[in-house]
């Protein structure tokens, strides 16, 4: 006996240590999970970042279209929703199936509780959470750290939060959040989330508008979104228990339930059939895809939205993006233009090129871009070779191709050659040139021209430039100099690669399309670069400025001085017009009847004889533009397709298409010191004027010594186009703009709402004010504040609230 009670002792003694041992292990891990909880707090504004629009504009103020956040890689449709906005059914159904008891807890569940104490202890894994707000917390303040894993300390984590968020939150805000939080299924190109974008998947309509047969569907699936592959089974084993539970709960009448169930409900992709009593006689999926969501609510330049998407994370971060209802974002992209681009695109065959042109070889794709070249806004872009209607790949090849640019890059060397000193009748020798260069075959790198022919003469650089000789333009990189060329290439956004040596000079440079053509505008704009824009303005959804660029006080960077730009201009036009295909000209098929152009042809080679990369860059007096044609995956294309006979065509028919109905003009005059000399070659260009430069205006100064405005503080600026003869640009005009509405400001507009904005004359139209405006309010003083001021002065008594609002005191006399 006394053994027994001895033994009893000790194994009491031994239990209540391990008792307190698991209770201060338990304390310890429950402090560590604590200190390690994310805040509360944040729940309301992290629903909403996970699924807010920011919405796009064109320049003219037309929808682009919403901006869709992603989870991983992952693109996802999320509307946000208020409760007063979601049918009662559909909250009722929930209740009734998710959380019964969601109303009398306090974010915990005891007997689910229990329920993972046996799990945990027979080893098996723990389940999702048991109520509704311990899977709110799950989906959000959760989910980042442990991506819906089950393990015991994130369910002991969502316990401790989800009591935090019931004392902080009332029932009808975690309702609302769990709406707009939880997961719907697969939706195609995005991942369902929230109840707006349930409701358009499954039965295209608002959630302010479900019935409630459709609620009690859609709560099934939020266990199991697989449920909707098989609708036989889910009507029977899950819609049905839950009108009953609801019918119980008092959320429904038996009535009710019994008309919901005989509606005869058909989710997108199902034919089904019922008899008169509700019950199912015959149910097929016909189409899987029916309730897939669009990632973009449109799909107008989806390239250029992905370009405008990469700068407002960059520049906002993506809470700011997608976080507080999302931003209102207007950019630079010209509907007219973005139009010709597609439509050239489209126009554009496979096929052995012609006379005409617009011929890509097989398995090839493109890139065109359009920008003005007088503040590099980004006016249309495509990526990829359209096809009908078909939706283009993501890859944006005009943004993020990185190509070897080919003689594309030496119009930029040649006026570098003519800072230097030289002039269009520099001549140079079309002859066999070599130097060591340890990265070289053999240890020397010595260059040719096009399939290996050399004329062995002494040329002038224009026509070297003219014809795109190799061997004339190594000469020239000679004579400025490696270091002097890499340093102008920085400057105008296209570093060469490390590494890089003569080749470079050649065109072994990678850039994208939309780089490059930024590299050509200051041919046009008097030397001046300026990177590539694609947003102007950038506002909260409820109208907080956050960026403008009328307020950017960066200056342009001077590349080359006016006098240099303009001689190098010259030099571009005179390969699209000085020779023809009998001379070996290459660029004549991007020439426009009524317009002056300039540009450059550029191809480079691959492994074989074929070619790998064909491009045009090119400028009009309004746009420049870049076209490149070259497979996805960089590789060869066949031989005898020239950049001249299909790109530079492509370029013509955008630009064309860009100029309709415009009235031609020609490039801005040449600025003081630039006179034109005669031909540099009267045996081989005798047509030419060529453009020179008087060395007596170009200094030291870079900026040869034009005053340039310095930064000051923000303020608004007429930004566009400065011609060099005028000043102003003809084809806009600086108006008063009520910030709020983006119309023309009225005498209604208060002073601090109105901003100067210089606008394309031919957009005038849409900024036309309202047509009935209304006067602003007449607003009553406060009386309280009325009574306190007055009995502080001595004034006299203040009529009551009732007095003050009577009829009598309001007529007019």
């Amino acid at each position: 006996m006394i053994f027994f009670l001895r033994f009893t002792k000790f194994l009491t003694s031994l239990v209540l240590a391990a008792l307190v041992a698991g209770l201060g292990v338990a304390a310890a891990y429950g402090t560590k999970w604590a200190r390690e909880l994310p805040d509360y707090r944040e729940l309301d504004s992290l629903t909403r970042q996970l699924g807010a629009e920011t919405k796009v504009f064109a320049r003219d103020n037309t929808p682009l279209g919403s901006l869709i956040p992603k989870i991983g890689e992952q693109a996802i449709s999320r509307t946000i929703v208020n409760l007063n906005e979601i049918s009662p059914f559909m909250v009722a159904a929930l209740i009734a199936n998710e959380d019964r008891t969601f109303f009398q807890h306090y974010g915990l569940d005891p007997r689910g509780i229990a329920r993972q104490f046996q799990r945990l202890a027979r080893g098996d894994k723990v389940q999702g959470g048991s109520t509704l707000t311990n899977q709110l917390v799950k989906n959000t303040l959760l989910l980042d750290e442990y991506k819906m894993a089950q393990t015991p300390d994130r369910k002991i984590k969502e316990w401790m939060l989800s009591m935090q968020v019931e004392r902080s939150f009332t029932k009808e805000e975690i309702l609302q959040n769990y709406l707009n939080a939880i997961y719907w299924g697969d939706g195609g190109p995005v991942e369902l989330y929230g109840i707006h974008s349930a409701a358009q998947a499954y039965f295209r309509t608002t959630p302010k508008n479900l019935t409630l047969a459709q609620s009690v569907y859609l709560t099934t699936l939020v266990p199991s979104a697989g449920r909707y592959f098989d609708y036989k089974t889910n009507r029977t084993t899950y819609m049905k228990p839950v009108l009953t539970r609801m019918v119980a709960d008092g959320w429904i009448t038996q009535a009710q339930a019994d008309a919901a169930w005989k509606e005869k409900l058909q989710p997108r992709g199902w034919q089904v059939q019922y008899d008169a009593s509700g019950n199912i006689v015959t149910a097929k999926l016909v189409d899987r895809k029916a309730k897939e969501l669009k990632a973009v609510t449109t799909t107008r330049a989806p390239h250029f939205m992905g370009q405008v998407e990469s700068e407002l994370v960059r520049r906002f971060g993506r809470e700011k993006v997608y976080g507080s209802g999302g931003l209102r974002v207007y950019t630079t992209l010209d509907p007219k233009i973005q139009n010709a681009v597609e439509q050239t695109s489209r126009e554009t065959y496979y096929g052995y090129m012609t006379a005409q042109g617009q011929a890509l070889p097989y398995g090839s794709t493109l890139a065109a871009v359009i920008i003005d070249p007088f503040t590099s806004e980004v006016l249309g872009m495509i990526g990829q070779k359209l096809v009908g209607n078909e939706p283009p790949a993501d890859w944006n090849n005009a943004a993020q191709g990185q190509r070897q640019v080919g003689s594309t890059i030496k119009p930029l060397l040649y006026t570098a050659a003519l800072e230097k000193g030289a002039t269009q009748f520099t001549r140079m020798a079309d002859q066999k040139w070599c130097t060591r260069d340890p990265g070289s075959k053999g240890g020397w790198y010595c260059p040719q021209d096009y399939e290996g022919i050399q004329t062995n003469r002494v040329m002038t650089i224009r026509e070297g430039l003219d014809k795109s000789l190799n061997l004339v333009a190594i000469r020239v990189a000679e004579y400025v100099g490696l270091d002097t060329f890499f340093n102008k290439l920085k400057l105008l956004g296209v570093p060469p690669n490390d590494g890089t040596s003569w080749a470079a000079a050649l065109g072994a440079v990678e850039t994208t399309p939309v780089k490059l053509a930024a590299a050509y505008a200051p041919f046009v704009n008097g030397g001046l670069y300026r990177p590539p824009r694609y947003i102007t303005r950038v506002t909260t959804a409820r109208g907080e400025v956050l960026y403008d660029a009328a307020n950017d006080t960066k200056l342009p960077t001077r590349v080359w001085s006016p006098q240099i730009a303009y001689v190098g201009l010259d030099m571009i036009r005179g390969v699209v017009n000085d020779l023809d295909d009998a001379q070996a000209g290459l660029a004549q098929r991007a020439r426009l009847d009524n317009w002056p152009v300039a540009g450059k042809t550029g191809t480079t080679n691959g492994i074989t004889d074929g070619s790998k990369d064909l491009w045009f860059v090119g400028t009009t007096p309004l746009y420049t533009g870049a076209v490149w044609v070259g497979k996805q995956q960089s590789g060869e294309m066949p031989k005898r397709y020239y950049s001249g006979w299909v790109s530079a065509p492509i370029w013509k028919r955008m630009m064309q298409l860009s100029h309709k109905d415009l009235t031609p003009r020609d490039f801005p005059p040449p600025p003081a010191g630039v006179y034109y000399g005669g031909t540099p070659d009267k045996g081989i260009l005798p047509e030419v004027n060529a453009a020179m430069v008087d060395r007596s205006y170009l200094t030291r100064d870079p900026r040869q010594g034009i005053e340039e405005e310095l930064p000051q503080a923000p303020r608004y600026r007429e930004t566009s186009y400065a011609s060099a003869s005028s000043g102003t640009d003809p084809r806009t005009v600086v108006i008063d703009i009520d910030k709020t509405t983006g119309k023309i400001a009225t005498e209604f507009t208060p002073p601090a709402n109105v901003v100067q904005r210089r606008v394309d004359i031919e957009q005038l139209p849409g900024y036309a004010p309202d047509s009935n405006p209304q006067p602003l309010r007449d607003e009553q003083a406060d009386p309280d504040a009325v009574k306190l001021v007055r009995s502080q002065v001595g004034g006299t008594p203040v009529p009551n609230e009732t007095q003050s609002s009577s009829p009598q005191q309001n007529q007019k006399p």
